[in-house]
């Protein structure tokens, strides 16, 4: 299934799409793609994100991105066999969408971790941040201020540009992939869809926001950092 992915360009998808396969292929080698183990229990990252909010979100909605993607995907593997570009392209909007999910929430529960055992900014990432923003505390707070702002459902996002290595703060709406939309290569994302934090916190995503840096896993981010060095 998933080689189609691999010849994405033949299909002659919109450059998103063929971005959102191309980011899909190098994180699936099996003809399926399957939801991932989360790198801890769900009860892990309480107070800040209860158990049932973990176990909803991992269980139930990233595996409803990967159930549609795959359904997506078996389609977009028949209509290409068939030559059939009527189809590849109305389904454009459910492998933008279920990809970019799948894509997205793969690296949120990686860029989380128990409090406590999440590490701190330093070295060559902190020298980046700072350069980039002016001080740790003003790129939390650019990130969080995006978060903040998205209207309706969507992410906040920390990247670095593969080319100059600058960091970035970027706002991506709905599922919408990060490094499929702006070439950014994504360090650390905040999932404002409310199932992301609705049963906990309510309608007060400020609060949201501000408490997730407490388990943001900052040995993730700096290996996700140095792996998107410029070459």
């Amino acid at each position: 299934m998933l080689s189609l992915i691999k010849n994405s360009s033949m299909l002659r998808c919109p450059s998103i799409l063929a971005r959102t396969l191309n980011v899909l292929s190098t994180q699936q080698q099996c003809t399926k793609v399957t939801l991932p183990d989360l790198p801890y229990d769900y009860n892990a990252l309480e107070p800040v994100i209860s158990t049932e909010i973990m176990q909803l979100h991992h269980s139930k909605h990233h595996q409803a991105y990967v159930n549609n993607l795959n359904v997506a995907l078996e389609k977009m593997e028949e209509a290409k066999s068939k030559n059939d570009v009527k189809t590849i392209i109305e389904l454009e909007p459910a492998l933008r969408f279920n990809g970019g999910g799948h894509i997205n929430h793969s690296i949120f529960w990686h860029n989380l971790a128990p409090v406590g055992k999440s590490g701190e900014p330093k070295g060559e990432l902190l020298q980046a941040i700072n350069s980039c923003f002016g001080s740790l505390d003003d790129m939390k707070a650019r990130v969080s201020q995006l978060a903040i702002g998205v209207q309706g459902s969507g992410w906040a996002w920390l990247g670095r540009c593969p080319k100059s290595g600058q960091l970035r703060a970027v706002a991506c709406p709905n599922q919408d992939p990060l490094e499929a939309t702006t070439g950014l290569v994504p360090l650390f994302g905040i999932d404002v869809w409310e199932h992301a934090y609705y049963l906990q916190y309510k309608n007060v995503r400020p609060d949201y926001v501000n408490a997730i840096w407490k388990v943001a896993n900052w040995n993730d981010i700096e290996q996700r950092f140095m792996a998107a060095k410029p070459k």
